[in-house]
């Protein structure tokens, strides 16, 4: 029974090779049909695991594992993980850390004040109003950052 899921589970990994995702869950089968009563001598029985694997569409399937065909399971499965690594993408660690360097700019000219200087009235005096209006701008800016980064440093404790 485990080879013939094995074998669905190896087709559904190369029909998606280019692109998709598969859900695999496991989890411990404790229902048997019957009403279930707690016990401690159920303790010492030994469950077996229900493994099920959906790609979110129209294949979905599904098995009965003892504990004894655990180990061969998680065998089989760990080499057909291997094999299909080799569809992922690598990391794009230049990208990153260009978003990062721009993150920190960003940070750094919202830290420096905008200087408004200029005539009020006359001549220059558009380009005042414009320094203001940016200001004003720039400080709800500095003030919606602040609490972005207080809502996650909530958000880590």
């Amino acid at each position: 029974m485990v080879d013939v899921f094995v074998s669905y589970f190896m087709q559904l990994v190369d029909n998606d090779t280019e692109r998709g995702t598969i859900w695999l869950t496991h989890k411990r089968l404790t229902h048997d049909g019957d009403d279930v009563t707690m016990d401690s001598a159920n303790e010492l029985r030994e469950y077996p695991c229900v493994i099920r694997v959906s790609n979110g569409k129209d294949a979905k399937f599904s098995t009965h594992v003892s504990s004894g065909q655990l180990d061969k399971f998680i065998g089989v499965y760990g080499t057909l993980l291997k094999s299909s690594m080799s569809t992922l993408r690598k990391r794009d660690k230049k990208r990153e850390k260009v978003r990062a360097e721009k993150q920190a700019a960003r940070k750094q000219r919202l830290a420096e004040p905008i200087s408004i200087e200029g005539p009020k009235r006359g001549n220059g005096r558009r380009k005042r109003q414009r320094k203001v209006k940016a200001a004003l701008k720039h400080e709800t800016a500095r003030q919606r950052m602040q609490e972005r980064e207080e809502a996650k440093e909530k958000a880590k404790v």
